[in-house]
């Protein structure tokens, strides 16, 4: 990949001043600036509440979708990151009527599934009204057992599920009807993506392609992340047939995801989305081929759907979506699938489309109030070197930033090492600050929980925040038992106790290619071996993801012997090791 050229203000500011941008274009939204999120103001008329959302860099997914007939509210996190829990929580406040609830549909994306999770579950907890949360998973690219622990991921399919859902709820449907039709819809959509190169995520620096000049990249994501395998880029009409013949294939158990019947009474809406540097002249032959593939297979196109929905960045490349409509004798009708697709909608993402078939033309933001819990000290045993340690390892994050970009350039979407140099100097800001004094490790734990949620987002904040949430629960519950000052078996207990809630959160357990490898070897070093040895153990544990299989994370999507080739280890894994390596007393 060549030089990267965008135009912007600073990397930092471009969500805000997209926002920004969005709202200028369209008077009838409003923009909640600080905590990033777009919505329309409530009216007169309750309905159940739609809202999405996720990381930003999907434009117009999800925030340009907000209006009439679509979303009343978009949540955007960071570019391909999570937004995190007291974001999702506004939005939902800002829209959700007590009386009708909300449905939440974003795309299944582990980031996404917690703070979504969490934020849904906090508002009805609180007793403010239902939500509800749809994880939509539409990708065939890989199979059911590849991708057993992380399930489908989300996709273009997204866009289709909450426009069907948003209509009814239009209608005045209540909340179990709205969320039962966004669940059918959910069980027959099938979409593949691919890519003739990555994108590039600004402020980064540029990668160099791995693919020929006569090479695609089938199963790409929407995250930067690799494809599943390699083909000769061909002609649209060989690329086309292939894509649409593997999601509508029945006879290959582990991909078939959708149950096509195949004996000519087959109905569906097709989805073709840009994923954002595809020109439309090319778009306009894409679906023309996609068109006529289905026509020849028997296959009755009720509707098109073409442009561009669901981005990533300036990725050249496009995905194809199906719909399979409603048999006789199913839950729903065609008609009424379609005719919830067909109601009026209006928002600036939302395209023109004809309503036939083929040919047939026809405010101000409110301070959250804060909830002290029981105040208890626990003092560090020495409290300089506590700090100290703190920022060592904040400073070996942010210097390895270029090495894990690297690696996650590879292995993933690229944002790993700003995703974490982003929680590190966040952690530094504090210490700068004085929010973190030293005196009491519990306060100061629950800060830097605080700072990788707020500050870095997307998986790698949740699964960072969780930890030092859990770290800090121990260190407070050992407090409230007697100890007075932190000693090594106070910390060796309470490292324990918190891998064991991060694994109420995460079904990856090591051997997994991810950072429970060397989180877990730490830990379980840690009370027999002391800090040094064990921070050895975390690195030798990193170290050999260079020769695992995926199992979860985004790397359980990608081809997993082109992987092994590159011998690169895990970024997340990576992370770990340079974090627990300054904690002992790293130099650069």
């Amino acid at each position: 990949m060549g030089a990267q050229k965008h135009v912007l203000n600073e990397p930092s500011t471009l969500v805000v001043d997209s926002l920004k941008g969005l709202v200028a274009l369209n008077p009838f939204i409003h923009l909640d600036e600080a905590q990033r999120v777009i919505y329309r103001p409530q009216s007169g008329t309750h309905r159940v509440a739609l809202l999405s959302g996720g990381g930003s860099g999907h434009e117009p997914a999800h925030a340009a979708f907000v209006g009439p007939g679509l979303l009343d509210a978009a949540v955007c996190g960071n570019i391909f990151a999570s937004p995190n829990v007291a974001q999702v929580r506004r939005g939902i406040e800002l829209v959700t009527a007590q009386d009708k609830g909300a449905l939440v549909v974003v795309m299944n994306y582990t980031g996404d599934a917690l703070h979504f999770g969490l934020a849904a579950e906090t508002f009805r907890s609180a007793g403010r009204g239902e939500v509800r949360v749809l994880m939509v998973g539409d990708d065939v690219a890989v199979g059911k057992k590849q991708g057993s622990i992380v399930g489908r991921r989300g996709l273009a399919g997204t866009i289709l599920v909450y426009k069907i859902a948003s209509a009814l709820s239009d209608k005045g449907a209540d909340l179990d009807k709205v969320e039962a039709v966004a669940k059918y819809a959910c069980t027959r959509l099938g979409t593949l993506g691919i890519g003739l190169d990555h994108c590039h995520v600004p402020g980064t620096t540029a990668g160099e392609s791995h693919l020929s000049a006569g090479e695609l990249e089938l199963g790409m994501g929407i995250h930067n992340e690799p494809g599943t395998s390699k083909l000769p880029l061909g002609t649209a009409s060989d690329l086309v047939g292939n894509m649409l013949g593997k999601i509508v294939d029945t006879t290959d158990a582990d991909r078939g995801f959708v149950p096509f019947k195949h004996d000519g009474k087959d109905e569906v809406v097709l989805l073709v989305n840009d994923l954002g540097a595809v020109s439309e002249l090319e778009m306009s032959g894409i679906t023309n081929e996609a068109v006529s593939w289905l026509q020849k297979k028997n296959i009755t196109v009720r509707r098109v759907f073409a442009g561009t929905y669901m981005t990533s960045l300036n990725m050249p490349g496009f995905s194809l979506t199906l719909l399979l409509l409603p048999r006789d004798g199913d839950a729903y009708s065609s008609q009424d699938i379609l005719s919830l697709l067909d109601a009026p909608a209006s928002a600036p993402g939302w395209r023109w489309t004809s309503g036939q078939e083929p040919g047939k033309l026809g405010a101000k933001v409110q301070e959250a109030v804060a909830h002290k819990g029981k105040e208890v000290d626990l003092a560090p045993a020495d409290s300089t070197e506590f700090l100290a340690a703190i920022t060592r390892a904040c400073k070996a994050l942010i210097e390895a930033e270029p090495e894990l970009t690297k690696q996650d350039q590879i292995a993933g979407d690229g944002d790993a090492g700003l995703t974490l140099e982003a929680g590190a100097k966040g952690v530094l800001k504090a210490i700068s600050e004085g929010k973190m004094s030293g005196k009491n490790v519990i306060e100061d734990i629950k800060v830097i929980s605080e700072v990788c949620d707020e500050d870095m987002g997307g998986t790698s904040g949740a699964l960072y925040s969780i930890f030092f949430a859990g770290l800090g629960t121990s260190l407070r519950d050992q407090a409230n038992s007697g100890a007075k000052s932190t000693t090594p078996e106070v910390w060796s207990k309470a490292a324990a106790e918190a891998l064991t809630v991060l694994y109420k959160y995460t079904r990856a357990r090591p051997p997994s290619r991810t950072l429970v490898d060397p989180l877990e070897a730490f830990v379980a070093s840690l009370p027999s071996k002391g800090l040094s040895a064990s921070a050895d153990d975390a690195h030798a544990a990193a170290d050999k993801t260079k020769e695992l299989v995926a199992k979860a994370g985004r790397g359980a999507y990608v081809n997993q012997e082109e992987l092994k080739k590159r011998e690169v280890p895990d970024p997340g894994a990576w992370g770990i090791w340079r974090v627990v390596d300054g904690l002992r007393g790293y130099e650069a």
